[in-house]
């Protein structure tokens, strides 16, 4: 059996050397990486994907960045885009980092990842940065970042924030509370900036007392609206700033004694599968996740092939999906 060793030998290198050129280490040098690539094919010894790299003469292996793997929405994400990459002869490789710092492009320069798919980035991230220093292609999803122009999938959320809002308005609602995600990252942002805009043209506006920021997680939505009740006056409407969150929010509700949505009435955003369920039937603001996932593996896979192509950013439009959380406040 061909083992690193004899490859070490035929190259003329070290056995950690062997390791670190096929991982396409940075700190090997090209003369030497491409050695020990043709003393490995002379030898037929192929570890793992490598063999595959080396048969094609690059990887064919793309990395997803997140960095909860806890959250569902990120399960409803890997599989399409795992299913579109295969389809396209590239494979998924995960990514998880208990936040996302510079390590992350150490990480993906290590393994040889051919590119990266950033699904957690946030506005000060130096990853993006680090990846195009290294010269990594590399796709925002469900995110941007000002720090380098590159291709991103992404979402606009006015039309359905609009249509959600209208709605609840309405119906009766004035007083208005949100528990949006991070003020650091664009997605939040962006679902932030449109609440408030529709608001405005109906004369209406978030107090501040009335408004929470967070992760997209469980816990936000719950502690968030625990805070939000927490007092004689509250919000009748809880918008949130994702299903996940809004999930959370749920619990807390059931959690004081209150009816959803006769005591208070939640929204979300994203329209994960959960939220259908009949026991959630979460009115919340809705787009295709799916052909999202899969456009932003087709759109890698482009970089990866045609690096100097102009970046393209497809953008996913929003509408609202009306169902059992949201009713006319008690008077």
């Amino acid at each position: 059996m061909i083992t690193s060793r004899d490859v070490a030998r035929l190259a003329g290198v070290s056995q950690p050397t062997v390791s670190r050129a096929l991982r396409d280490d940075p700190k090997v040098s090209e003369a030497t990486k491409q050695r020990v690539r043709e003393a490995a094919l002379a030898l037929g010894y192929a570890p793992n994907a490598i063999g595959r790299a080396l048969s094609v003469g690059r990887s064919t292996r793309v990395g997803l960045v997140v960095t909860d793997l806890e959250n569902q929405f990120y399960a409803h994400v890997i599989a399409p885009m795992h299913h579109e990459l295969e389809r396209l002869g590239y494979e998924l490789v995960l990514i998880t980092e208990s936040s996302e710092s510079a390590p992350v492009a150490e990480h993906v320069t290590a393994h040889g990842l051919c590119g990266v798919v950033l699904a957690t980035t946030t506005v000060e991230s130096v990853v993006p940065v680090r990846l195009q220093d290294r010269g990594v292609p590399f796709v925002y999803f469900n995110r941007t970042s000002q720090s380098v122009q590159a291709d991103a999938v992404t979402v606009d959320p006015e039309n359905g924030v609009r249509e959600l809002l209208e709605d609840a308005i309405g119906k009766g609602h004035r007083r208005i509370g949100a528990i949006f995600g991070p003020r650091n990252t664009s997605t939040g942002e962006q679902r932030e900036n449109a609440v408030h805009a529709v608001l405005d043209e109906h004369g209406l506006a978030l107090a501040h007392r009335d408004v929470r920021h967070g992760p997209f997680d469980f816990r936000t939505g719950h502690e968030g609206l625990r805070a939000l009740l927490d007092r004689a006056d509250p919000p009748t409407l809880v918008l949130c700033g994702n299903d996940v969150v809004a999930l959370g929010a749920l619990n807390a509700a059931a959690e004081l004694g209150l009816a959803v949505p006769d005591d208070v009435s939640i929204a979300g955003f994203d329209d994960l599968p959960t939220s259908s369920w009949a026991l959630i039937r979460l009115s919340t603001v809705a787009y295709d996740l799916d052909e999202m996932s899969r456009e932003a593996a087709r759109l890698i896979v482009a970089r990866v092939e045609r690096p100097d192509a102009p970046p393209a950013h497809p953008v996913y439009p929003t509408r609202y999906v009306a169902r059992a959380t949201i009713a006319a406040p008690r008077p």
